[in-house]
């Protein structure tokens, strides 16, 4: 099953990942498991509740802060209490050069897990990750989506299965279902 919700975005950002020669990256997911598709150098999961970015960078048994190349983050932002926090502590544990991916929703329906708390657009997640130190010229922000997309999230049973017959995912850039940024620290 493919999420219609994500058909678009997951191959442009595959195609955002491997650009930057994955095999070479120290990266880590947050509360994930969309990087594993990928042939990291290496390759850290940080999962909530044992680990919370909103609280501080995350450290080692000796108390020094992680550093990676590249931080993923899909379709997690949106379920944080503190993202602006957060997305500060991102950029504290990137190596200068490194990257930061997050995926989000924008028009999808509420799913607590455990609590359902924000959305953005290109320019909204452009703004947060300004905010979280990344510089205006280093980020790269997308979206996708369209009207028969949104109303297909209106159906009871969510999220809703592409079918490649059915569904018009062409974009409309005024009905944006789902945002996705590639920020680098320099």
């Amino acid at each position: 099953m493919v999420s219609l919700n994500r058909v678009v975005m997951q191959p442009a950002s595959r195609r955002m990942i491997n650009a930057l020669g994955p095999s070479d990256l120290d990266c880590a997911e947050i509360s994930g498991k969309w990087g594993k598709r990928f042939d990291f150098k290496s390759y850290s999961q940080f999962r909530y509740p044992e680990y919370d970015v909103c609280g501080e960078p995350f450290t080692d048994a000796a108390g020094v802060p992680l550093t990676f190349d590249l931080i993923l983050a899909n379709q997690v932002w949106e379920h944080l209490d503190r993202p602006y926090a957060a997305t500060r502590n991102i950029h504290r544990m990137l190596r200068p050069g490194g990257y930061f991916w997050v995926a989000v929703p924008f028009f999808v329906p509420l799913h607590a897990a455990p609590q359902d708390n924000s959305r953005w657009s290109a320019r909204g997640l452009k703004n947060l990750l300004i905010e979280g130190g990344f510089a205006p010229d280093a980020i790269h922000a997308e979206q996708w989506g369209n009207r028969h997309v949104a109303m297909r999230n209106l159906e009871a049973h969510w999220p809703p299965e592409y079918d490649a017959e059915t569904d018009d995912i062409r974009n409309d850039p005024e009905m944006p279902i789902c945002s996705w940024a590639l920020a680098q620290k320099v």
